[in-house]
């Protein structure tokens, strides 16, 4: 194989354009159409919007607190998140609770009429509980016990954690339980987020983990394939803690994450027992923060033991990347999105007028419902001094403060309009925990071992599949499909997915042979769930769904295929020789020794399954996705331009505009702008950062 550049062409047999489109066609299975995953207890219903703000009452006098109140009220929110960060204010000392102060501002909240989401503060755990229970201090790889001198620098694997956690969960819930200003229920600020711990109780944890996972050391020693380099265990006690960041092996660091990724859930699971034992009538709204590269957890397969809604910090830096994640945290729900902390400033960034309004309403096409200000006041002391909120260092009430009552009133207006939306998605995207963990191991040891993957990291190809149907303005669910029915869904795409355990691999396989549509890109199915190398042909399970073998990779520099009408110019000169076995060619390298396939389709079941010989990249998958687009009964959005998103809500199309340069739409007749008042006539101008509801 060589990297010159030249033409892709189609294949020696003569598949032309037309024999293309008439492969595809004819390959086509419908799915049935999306169905909701379930409406949570206490979910407010359609035709509700929420606009507020997260409250740390503890910086506050009662008079700033009765100040700030009346301006949330004047403001038209509607909810406030309070509690989070703040355990040693409700638990000054063990056992001594303080609900006075608290109890007078949920008072105040409900006389404002504004509803209150109570987030039990279970991280950071204070000093005084550092002190008297050791064990909830972390150990570093190396023995050194840590102070605990950042926020999250808990061990919340600690028994003596647990057990006041839930102490702390059970007085506040009950406390508060029939209080009128009482909306929901949240759990551990941004848990997923914080250390791991090395203790000897640790690595006790840890082996009895194990031991429920595996059983045998026999089995623990095939999963981690002790015999390469004589790390054969002979009994449970010479298991020790891997290193997170490396040295490997792999097989190790996996289980090391799930073992804390089920100490996250399990917390979270046993939190909402008990919102369910003393709040059965309020939902559970969290912050999560499944994703952080500290620990994060497995949010995607686990989320209905303790979530309502998908809820998140929304602190957006691109539509593609932003939506993505978005939507990842909606996940299989048919409930909306919260973003419980939403973009205002940032640490050492005042703000951009606009800028949160252009994402709330951002926010609103992917299906969100509600958008909490972070922060309100700014902070004068502490990690986030220069976080910039809706007030001042000075108490003043900044812009920011008018721009979100501008959200809350257009928020107003559009609830009675269709909003929010709920969406019912006929595409999904593939994503686990495990292959994330399995793409992004730690150390310099393990990045040369495993180069050619890093090469084009797992989220930049989930990134690169989702922008063209983002782009096409259609709505994308993005799940783990082990968990997931997936008979909601026409098209599946499994972008990069190196590690495919059995139950997600079977799960596919289903998929298709019921009569899915599922495409697969480059570097997928290489391992199996112990991080392992199939010792089968490529795709490692999946090999006869797609109908060809995947083995040889190669770099080619610039390549060229021509799927359909369009000629692609590859961004990523990454490819796989693919040997088609059932599987029809659909596209040639032409730039390639012996032009060997880019895409292929083989007929399996009642279904098709595409493979895509490079990563995912837009201009590829939005070729091929285009293609598609009919014989999946699958119809585009409102046609906009590059930056301009648009979904059509109840006769009425909503359009956001993302840039920073003004943009002109075309659109059918003469319109009129619900949020702006203006009239429209075949052309819509969108000002930089701007937004508007058109209707007839």
């Amino acid at each position: 194989m060589n990297g010159r550049t030249a033409r892709l062409q189609v294949s020696a047999a003569g598949l032309a354009r037309a024999a293309c489109a008439l492969a595809l066609a004819a390959l086509c299975a419908g799915n049935a159409v999306a169905q909701g995953a379930g409406i949570p207890a206490g979910w407010p219903g359609p035709g509700q919007l929420f606009v507020g703000t997260c409250y740390q009452p503890v910086d506050r006098t009662r008079e700033q607190i009765k100040t700030d109140i009346a301006l949330m009220k004047q403001s038209g929110f509607k909810v406030v998140r309070m509690g989070d960060l703040s355990w040693d204010y409700f638990e000054p000392a063990d056992g001594h609770f303080a609900f006075a102060t608290f109890d007078w501002i949920m008072d105040q909240m409900h006389a404002a009429g504004i509803k209150v989401i109570v987030d039990i503060p279970g991280q950071p755990a204070p000093l005084w509980l550092h002190r008297r229970y050791p064990g909830v201090g972390l150990v570093t790889a190396q023995g050194t016990r840590l102070d605990p001198a950042e926020r999250y620098m808990d061990n919340p694997s600690d028994p003596d954690y647990q057990r006041l956690l839930a102490r702390l969960a059970d007085r506040l819930s009950k406390r508060y339980a029939k209080h009128p200003a009482l909306h929901a229920i949240g759990f551990n600020n941004e848990i997923g987020d914080g250390f791991m711990s090395y203790s000897e109780a640790d690595r006790k944890r840890f082996i009895g983990w194990l031991q429920k996972k595996y059983g045998t050391i026999a089995a623990l020693n095939q999963a981690w394939a002790t015999q390469r380099w004589s790390r054969r265990i002979g009994q449970w006690d010479e298991v020790r803690l891997p290193y997170a960041d490396g040295p490997g092996p792999f097989e190790r660091q996996l289980d090391l994450r799930r073992y804390w990724s089920d100490v996250t859930v399990g917390t979270l699971r046993d939190l909402d027992a008990i919102r369910r034992k003393n709040t059965p009538d309020k939902p559970a709204i969290s912050n999560l923060w499944d994703s952080s590269r500290r620990k994060g957890f497995d949010y995607q397969s686990t989320y209905r033991g303790y979530a309502s809604y998908g809820a998140m910090g929304f602190y957006p830096y691109s539509p593609v990347a932003s939506g993505f994640d978005a939507l990842r945290m909606k996940a299989g729900m048919a409930a909306p999105i919260w973003f419980n902390e939403f973009t205002a400033g940032g640490p050492g960034y005042y703000g951009t007028k606009g800028r949160s309004r252009m994402w709330a309403h951002f926010g609103l096409l992917l299906g969100a419902q509600a958008v909490l200000a972070w922060t309100y006041n700014s902070h004068l002391g502490g990690e986030e001094q220069a976080l910039f909120g809706l007030l001042d260092h000075d108490d003043r009430p900044s812009w920011k403060l008018a721009e979100f009552a501008t959200i809350a009133a257009e928020f107003d207006k559009l609830q009675q309009l269709g909003f929010p939306r709920m969406t019912q998605p006929k595409v999904a995207l593939a994503y686990s925990f495990d292959n994330m963990q399995a793409t992004n191991p730690g150390g310099a040891e393990q990045t040369n071992s495993v180069r050619p993957y890093l090469n084009t990291p797992y989220l930049t190809q989930a990134h690169n599949a989702f922008e063209p149907l983002l782009k096409d303005n259609i709505d994308v669910a993005v799940i783990d499909v082990a968990h997931e029915a997936l008979s909601r869904y026409s098209l599946l795409v499994v972008p990069g997915m190196y590690l495919l355990d059995k139950a997600s691999a079977d799960a596919i396989r289903a998929f298709v042979a019921g009569g899915g549509t599922a495409i697969m890109t480059a570097w997928s199915d290489k391992v199996d769930e112990h991080n392992q190398w199939h010792a089968t042909p490529l795709p490692g399970r999946l090999t006869d769904v797609f109908g060809l073998r995947t083995n040889e990779f190669y770099n080619g520099g610039s390549l060229l295929t021509k799927l359909g009408d369009e000629e692609i110019k590859s961004t990523i000169g990454h490819y796989e020789v693919l040997e088609p076995s059932s599987a029809q060619v659909l596209a040639r390298f032409s730039n390639v020794e012996g032009t060997p396939p880019s895409v292929t389709v083989n007929r399996y079941g009642k279904g098709r399954a595409i493979y895509v010989a490079t990563p995912a990249q837009p201009q590829l998958m939005g070729s091929l996705y285009r293609q598609l687009y009919a014989s999946l009964g699958l119809t585009p959005g409102p046609k906009t331009p590059d930056g301009v998103y648009a979904r059509a809500v109840v006769g009425r199309v909503l359009y956001v505009n993302t840039t920073g340069g003004a943009k002109e739409v075309a659109i059918d007749g003469a319109m009129t702008g619900v949020l702006s008042g203006k009239q429209y006539s075949g052309t819509l101008r969108l000002e930089p950062l701007g937004v508007d509801l058109l209707a007839r």
